[in-house]
């Protein structure tokens, strides 16, 4: 089932993104984070209106998506970046797909006229997803990120709501 996120889902939400941060390039962070730093997270994102989502299944979240900012200045205010992450036991079921689909949703009852994805390269399942949805690729920015001792371009993808 997908729902709003709540402060109180910060741990599990803790528990999927970390895995990620430690073992893969697609974030740049590279030290965990402790649950109160994903609660202040939710926190920002939701006080501005915006889309934070879990997909949960046998009251365990498997899955998450949100929408925020994608930059500061004003006139940027229609336009939103999207990110979604999946436990890694949960991958290849479709709750990516179902995650997207609500979170696009949500985006278009809040008026937005433009989504971003932000996607370190490689990363098929990111870049298929967004093809599936009509996303664009709008640009590639090469060695914007350096984490485990290689360079990492990111690909800018974009869909006009």
């Amino acid at each position: 089932m997908i729902r709003e996120c709540f402060i109180e889902d910060a741990a599990e939400i803790c528990r999927i993104y970390n895995y990620y941060v430690e073992n893969t390039t697609i974030t740049f962070e590279e030290e965990p984070l402790a649950p109160s730093e994903i609660e202040k997270r939710i926190s920002n994102i939701q006080s501005k209106g915006h889309p934070w989502l879990v997909y949960e299944e046998n009251l365990q979240i498997i899955g998450y998506a949100y929408a925020s900012e994608f930059k500061s200045r004003c006139a940027y205010k229609y336009t939103l970046e999207t990110s979604f992450y999946l436990s890694h036991e949960h991958l290849s079921k479709g709750i990516g797909t179902k995650l997207y689909t609500k979170l696009i949703d949500e985006c278009r009852k809040i008026g937005m006229h433009s989504l971003v994805g932000v996607i370190a390269v490689p990363n098929i399942p990111s870049a298929s997803i967004c093809k599936k949805f009509g996303f664009q690729k709008a640009g590639i920015i090469k060695e914007a990120g350096f984490k485990f001792n290689k360079w990492i371009d990111i690909e800018y993808w974009q869909l006009i709501l």
